[in-house]
């Protein structure tokens, strides 16, 4: 396990070294060592009675339940209907021209859009995550559907399974790879899209406080920032990748007597 540990994170400290050298010797306002950046981070919002100062509370859990609900919200959208469109030869034939135009849209340039549809605040920006994590989710749905062996359907069907069964016991388990992959694109996405989303018009979250830092000219600030993000980021994705390897266990071992 240390072993481990080791050979995955060495170059870390390294890297952070050869960062606080530079910085010292540079001495450069707006390339503030890891050491000044650490301080900062720790004074701003990690020194409270419980860690976590009343700062940091205010901002990084508003951010934490906006993107983990616009998350979960584009997994039952992208999941459901991608399936349904893998599955529907001539829905997906009927909506695809709809779908390559929606992924082809960049989404901080649908903010102006949701700023009018939508209230100010958290609706604008889950609905700019959701709109921008979706794509990968179904479109790697639709592939996994179309990939499902259709032998295996047609002697379900024969045999008389029911369709919810087909569904949960042949089509779903054949679909959940792909599926996962795209999951999996859209945990760092929707962190993205979090912050861009944050950055105008909100008053609190992450995105804010990289905003407040900015106007205020405080670089230690937004590095601070930007560390906090760089482990959570890490942070979900470790999470993520253990959830998929235990739903997946049964993937890698028929791989493996195969």
């Amino acid at each position: 396990m240390i072993r481990t540990l080791i050979k995955r994170l060495w170059l870390v400290p390294v890297v952070l070294g050869a960062w606080e050298l530079t910085a010292r010797s540079a001495d450069s306002p707006y390339l503030p060592g890891p050491t000044k950046i650490l301080a900062r981070a720790y004074e701003k919002w990690f020194s409270g009675p419980y860690i976590l100062t009343d700062e940091a509370i205010d901002n990084f859990v508003p951010s934490l339940l906006r993107v983990s609900g616009a998350w979960c919200l584009a997994v039952i959208v992208g999941v459901s209907l991608g399936i349904a469109l893998g599955r529907t030869a001539w829905l997906a034939d009927f909506i695809s021209p709809l779908i390559e135009f929606g992924r082809a849209v960049p989404p901080p340039a649908m903010l102006p859009v949701f700023l009018v549809l939508f209230t100010m605040g958290t609706q604008v920006q889950v609905a700019t995550i959701v709109f921008g994590i979706v794509w990968p989710i179904l479109l790697n749905s639709i592939d996994g559907a179309r990939s499902v062996d259709h032998l295996k359907i047609e002697t379900a069907t024969v045999f008389g399974v029911p369709a919810r069964l087909r569904f949960t016991r042949i089509i779903l388990p054949a679909a959940s790879p792909k599926i996962f992959a795209g999951l999996r694109l859209s945990v760092s996405l929707a962190l993205i899209l979090m912050i861009i989303s944050e950055l105008k018009g909100s008053t609190e979250g992450i995105g804010y406080l990289l905003n407040l830092a900015s106007n205020n000219a405080d670089m230690p600030a937004i590095w601070a920032g930007v560390l906090v993000l760089g482990v959570l980021g890490f942070t979900l994705n470790t999470l993520f990748l253990m959830v998929e390897r235990r739903v997946l266990a049964w993937h890698r071992d028929a791989h493996r007597l195969a």
